[in-house]
């Protein structure tokens, strides 16, 4: 009768299932049985077994004892049934839990011996399962399982079992006794012989898992030896280290776990290069998981750094700039780093003549530019001049050199717009913006400090954004009390600045950034627009303050600074009250409209409005607006002009004023150079015909914003009408 049980379909499973059968099934296990009735029994089991419920069940009803017993059956057909029912059951780990109290590790030990491939697959495909649990492989080392496991790998006639006993050896190495057994024997270098030899990807997988486990357990070792006062053992455990952590995510927590950060980092100042070098190569490896990074930055690596950065061994030099790379993803890492010192070495490693010194510096100055502290300190040392210069070269330059370079570009958004000719939507124009005009890579880009001290010139005028208002303000010279424009608006002005040569003899001034004095009591700076409106009050003030300055001359001495004497003053660019006006006003009245395009649209009509107005294409070329620009310049003795002092403004003023005045609000959009005094903003706006289309995001269309001809008018960005605007 159980020989149909061999013709097995899920609804017979199913049924037998409900008829409860199992516990009779198993029944015919017993040892007072026939061969026969083993061979169909075991098979049943075999096959029911496959299914977790049926699983449950046999080991419930007490199956595993007697197929455990039936491993030793001289049929083989009942050792094959056996062994792969007890296979399915171990995958519960309340069945392998059971298996050492069964003592059937030695009988699964002997199936290896097996003339049948089959039967000896399946006794080691149970063994990598149970060998899971440290007591069965304490079972298997204490009963020679080892061996039997390395006499099967050195078979090439058993190589269709390689790569389940390279499996099992890989779970035993987790034992420590385990693993100096197989070092005794050789084993290691069998694994080793495995993982360059075989052309089987399983086999070398596995091999490769096994020498991983291996060298785990030697980690705690390698670290004590980090510790030897042998300089040469110290580079040879750190070396061991490097390469073990490489690519390996478990080995570096394993460094971690058995406190190896302190003494690496210890390595960092050690005389050995090559030491050195190991050393950082396994911090590095450590650094790519956050929490060891974390750990690594509180045993203070930014400052154990500085030594190898300085170092004349390229590789020495290589290492520690990639350190830096892994190590500094946190702001607290990178502020410490600038504090330290530690940012001058690394752009000096941007002079490098080595290709892997000059990519890795400017790895780690990508990740340190991140900050805008960072980047002016950078600025400040040169590395944009020299990542440029690199950039400039082909042989030289690399993909980190052109992405550290813009990223210290995004936080100098005055720099980008001169070279490059764009801003995008994410970069905001903050106070102290100042559009100098196109210039090509290569070409000096004057600071601000130092357009607003020169004369003023024939050249393009200089476009400054900045609504803070200023606190400290010098006051006016004689050429400036009488500086009206137009209607009689006084100007704040960078003329203010300077003094003239004969003032500066009086004075015993010796710079231009030595010559102010202090603020002027009377000064608001306030967005009050009763007090903007009132020009001929803010006249008669400006007179007032003028004649209160005079008094205090008169009655206190300047102070002179000589060189030897007091610190210089800080400098403050030229106020923009107007523009500190359209701020106000945008804010209280375009921010709160809810519909992006209307908002896009009315901030547009504002800028027209504040501008000059409409104008006409037949009539652009009478707007005279380079005699008005002129004026300011005479008016301010400056070339640069504050946005809000000008009041007759082409593409490129308007489209400044709205980049500006909508990254105040939030209004994303972008800001395009184009030739010929031609600029433009561009701005993304779902298409409303799509709106409430269920499916997804529709794709966002692009625009561009007209501030001249029909001001608040959006042209897609590759139609007709949109190319007559942005080109003549």
């Amino acid at each position: 009768m159980l020989i149909m049980f061999h013709f097995f379909v899920g609804d017979v499973k199913k049924l037998l299932r409900e008829l409860d059968i199992l516990n009779s099934v198993i029944a015919q296990l017993a040892p007072e049985e026939e061969v026969i009735i083993h061979e169909f029994a075991s098979l049943c089991l075999a096959n029911m077994s496959a299914e977790y419920t049926s699983k449950v069940q046999i080991f419930e009803c007490g199956g595993l004892e007697p197929l455990v017993r039936l491993l030793s059956s001289p049929d083989p057909d009942v050792k094959k049934n056996s062994i792969e029912c007890i296979y399915n059951l171990v995958q519960d780990f309340q069945c392998r839990a059971k298996l050492p109290e069964l003592n059937a590790i030695p009988p699964i030990l002997e199936l290896l011996n097996s003339e049948y491939p089959i039967i000896q697959l399946l006794a080691l495909k149970t063994l990598g399962v149970i060998t899971n649990d440290k007591e069965s492989r304490v079972i298997l080392r204490d009963n020679q399982g080892v061996d039997q496991l390395i006499k099967i790998l050195e078979n090439k006639d058993l190589n269709d079992l390689h790569i389940e006993a390279l499996s099992v050896i890989a779970n035993c190495l987790d034992d420590k006794e385990t693993m100096v057994l197989i070092q005794q024997t050789g084993g290691l270098k069998k694994l080793l012989t495995f993982a360059e030899n075989s052309a089987i990807p399983d086999i070398q997988k596995n091999a490769a898992k096994a020498i991983t486990k291996a060298a785990y357990n030697w980690i705690p070792q390698l670290i004590q030896l980090l510790k030897s006062d042998n300089e040469e053992v110290g580079e040879a455990a750190a070396l061991a280290l490097a390469n073990l952590t490489t690519c390996n995510p478990a080995n570096a927590n394993a460094v971690a776990e058995a406190d190896g950060i302190g003494p690496l980092i210890d390595i960092l100042s050690s005389k050995q290069d090559g030491a050195i070098a190991s050393a950082a190569t396994t911090l590095t490896n450590m650094a790519m998981q956050e929490p060891l990074r974390v750990n690594i930055q509180a045993h203070g690596i930014m400052q154990a750094l500085l030594r190898p950065l300085r170092s004349a061994n390229t590789i020495v030099q290589s290492k520690a700039a990639l350190a830096v790379a892994a190590t500094a993803c946190d702001s607290e890492a990178r502020t410490e780093l600038r504090n330290l010192g530690g940012l001058e070495p690394l752009v000096e490693l941007l002079r490098s003549k080595n290709k892997e010194v000059r990519r890795h510096a400017s790895w780690a100055v990508m990740v340190c530019a991140g900050d805008e502290l960072m980047a002016s300190e950078f600025f400040r040392l040169g590395a944009l001049d020299i990542l440029e210069e690199i950039n400039l070269s082909v042989t030289r330059k690399n993909k980190f050199s052109e992405a550290a370079y813009n990223k210290l570009l995004n936080n100098n958004l005055s720099l980008k717009y001169s070279q490059t000719g764009y801003l995008s939507s994410s970069n905001i124009i903050t106070d102290g913006f100042y559009d100098y005009g196109r210039i090509n890579r290569g070409t000096k880009h004057l600071p601000l400090k130092e357009l607003c001290l020169q004369e003023p010139s024939g050249l393009r005028a200089v476009l400054l954004i900045n609504s803070k208002p200023s606190d400290v303000s010098p006051p006016p010279s004689s050429e400036d009390k009488s500086s009206d424009i137009g209607d009689g608006q006084r100007l704040s002005s960078s003329s203010s600045l300077r003094r003239t040569s004969k003032e500066k003899s009086i004075a015993g001034l010796g710079s231009p950034t030595e010559e102010k004095l202090e603020p002027t009591s009377g000064r608001n700076t306030a967005l009050n627009k009763s007090a903007l409106k009132e020009r001929g009050l803010r006249k008669g003030k400006g007179k007032k303050e003028e004649e209160k300055l005079k008094k205090d001359e008169e009655g206190t001495p300047v102070t002179k600074i000589s060189e030897e004497g007091s610190p210089e003053k800080e400098w403050y660019p030229p106020c923009d009250p107007d523009f500190c006006v359209y701020v106000y006003e945008v804010t209280m009245s375009i921010l709160p409209i809810t519909n992006v395009k209307e908002q896009i649209e009315t901030l547009a009509k504002y800028v027209a409005e504040k501008m000059g107005g409409t104008i006409s294409k037949e009539k652009l070329n009478d707007f005279s607006w380079e005699l008005h620009i002129c004026e300011l310049k005479f008016q301010l003795k400056s070339n640069v002009i504050p946005i809000g002092l000008i009041k007759k403004g082409i593409f490129y003023h308007r489209a400044l004023l709205f980049k500006a005045l909508a990254d105040k609000i939030g209004v994303g959009c972008s800001l395009v150079r184009g030739e010929y005094g031609r600029a433009w903003n561009e701005v993304k706006l779902m298409n409303e015909s799509r709106k409430g289309v269920i499916g997804g995001l529709p794709p966002l269309e692009e625009y561009v914003v007209d501030l001249m001809f029909s001001p608040g008018k959006l042209m897609k960005l590759k139609s007709r009408e949109a190319e007559l605007y942005r080109h003549l």
